[in-house]
């Protein structure tokens, strides 16, 4: 298995929809669940599948990542096994940036003729799920693919939003359509599970997740120089040929996280009684970067479906319903509801917390606080008594050292809201 296939993670574009929280960092290294990186979740799948050659694709704010990876992932002498990123970079061939999902594979694919093997398995940098490649590849030897594309069953209002499918008998896709119009959908119904059917999920979505032969992906490349999108037109393409591209249907939790809303509710939804996405497994582990921090100390607080990470010091009054990140600080009085709290990237030290002043307040959040419908991203800095409430009464926008989107109040990373300060 993992001698045949070579994974390539894509860290995406810009993130402009993540913004801010791409402000600093590439969509990859955005933090989840507290203490993971989203990078940590299509990596994780992989090791747990076997696939230890794997290549991230990045252009964009990627030091952050370098530095994750760097300090993550590192195996032994002895193993041939890799996560190394591929940054964006003139060649003889290209001057340009990546342009696209499809351009970033084919100016990377000469880092691949090192290795030897026989299947690429290409994945998104900003999904929520858990899935054994094996599984997926199996489902392409078996089929005789050229190509096998993951598929998740999705409800009318979610299709327009995704490259939907339509498959034949034996699991082959026989059409494909990028974003198709709600008045068109009635025609690419698929059969799905009654499960599915009974959720309104009559529509097979690309996941973004695709097994291309090498020779496959090689000839498609040279048979679309100027291609730059798998889903807009390499795969309508390979559709158009005498290829056998099958359909692999995905019926697990999976979450695709490209809008700061949908970031939101994923990262929300981990706290839940039994969570959809299963942090608690024996088997599938998600892994990232080894800390070494104590473990949190809590003062006075009520913890109530909250995920609270390592080397926090909480004295609130009150946390629910929110993922609180590593070395998080939060004082007296404070409550914190329905929102994410980054944390920080060191601990302040005991002259930095005795000369902090009105000027700035203490790294963390401070005494008599109320925050909700927030992120707080890492470093930030909220004074005592200030009081944040989100919701669809404020209008999107950047204000002075915050933003909303969609109802959801984002204090940016290193930003200072003083004392007293509401939102």
């Amino acid at each position: 298995m993992k001698q045949s296939i070579i994974s390539v993670i894509l860290g995406g574009g810009r993130g402009t929809r993540l913004y801010p929280l791409t402000k600093y960092r590439s969509k990859p290294a955005v933090p989840v669940g507290g203490k993971y990186r989203l990078v940590d979740i299509p990596i994780s799948n992989c090791l747990n599948s076997e696939i230890n050659r794997i290549y991230v694709l990045t252009q964009f704010n990627s030091a952050s990542l370098n530095r994750h990876i760097k300090n993550t992932y590192n195996f032994d002498v002895f193993s041939k096994g890799f996560v190394d990123i591929l940054a964006a970079e003139q060649t003889p061939r290209s001057q340009h940036w990546f342009q696209g999902t499809a351009d970033a594979v084919r100016q990377s694919l000469h880092h691949l003729e090192n290795h030897s093997y026989e299947h690429v398995l290409i994945l998104s940098g900003d999904q929520l799920y858990q899935m054994d490649y094996r599984r997926l590849l199996k489902r392409h030897e078996n089929r005789d693919a050229d190509l096998t594309v993951a598929t998740i069953p999705v409800n009318d209002s979610q299709a327009p939003s995704f490259g939907i499918m339509k498959t034949d008998q034996d699991g082959l896709i026989e059409d494909f359509v990028e974003k198709p119009d709600y008045e068109d959908l009635e025609q690419w119904k698929s059969d799905t599970p009654d499960r599915f059917k009974e959720q309104g999920r009559h529509y097979l979505a690309s996941m973004g997740i695709y097994i291309f032969n090498k020779k496959t992906l090689r000839d498609l490349f040279e048979k679309n120089p100027d291609a730059t999108d798998f889903g807009k037109e390499i795969i309508p393409d390979a559709l158009s040929r005498d290829l056998r591209i099958s359909s692999f249907e995905f019926d697990g939790y999976w979450e695709d996280i490209g809008t700061i809303n949908s970031f939101f509710d994923a990262n929300l939804e981990l706290t839940d009684t039994v969570p959809e996405f299963n942090l608690f497994d024996n088997e599938n582990f998600i892994y990232t970067h080894a800390r070494l921090l104590p473990a949190s100390k809590v003062q006075g607080s009520t913890l109530d479906h909250s995920v609270i990470s390592e080397g926090c010091i909480i004295e609130a009054s009150r946390i629910e319903r929110s993922v609180v990140g590593i070395r998080a600080r939060i004082g007296k009085g404070t409550t914190v509801e329905n929102s994410i709290v980054m944390g920080n990237d060191y601990f302040p030290s005991s002259e930095e917390l005795v000369s902090a002043s009105s000027e700035k307040p203490n790294m963390g959040i401070g005494q008599r606080c109320f925050i909700s419908n927030t992120i707080v991203d890492k470093n930030s800095r909220i004074g005592d008594d200030v009081r944040i409430v989100g919701g669809d009464h404020l209008e999107n926008g950047h204000y002075d050292n915050y933003y909303v989107v969609d109802g959801i109040v984002i204090v940016p990373k290193g930003a200072v809201l003083e004392d007293g300060t509401k939102i």
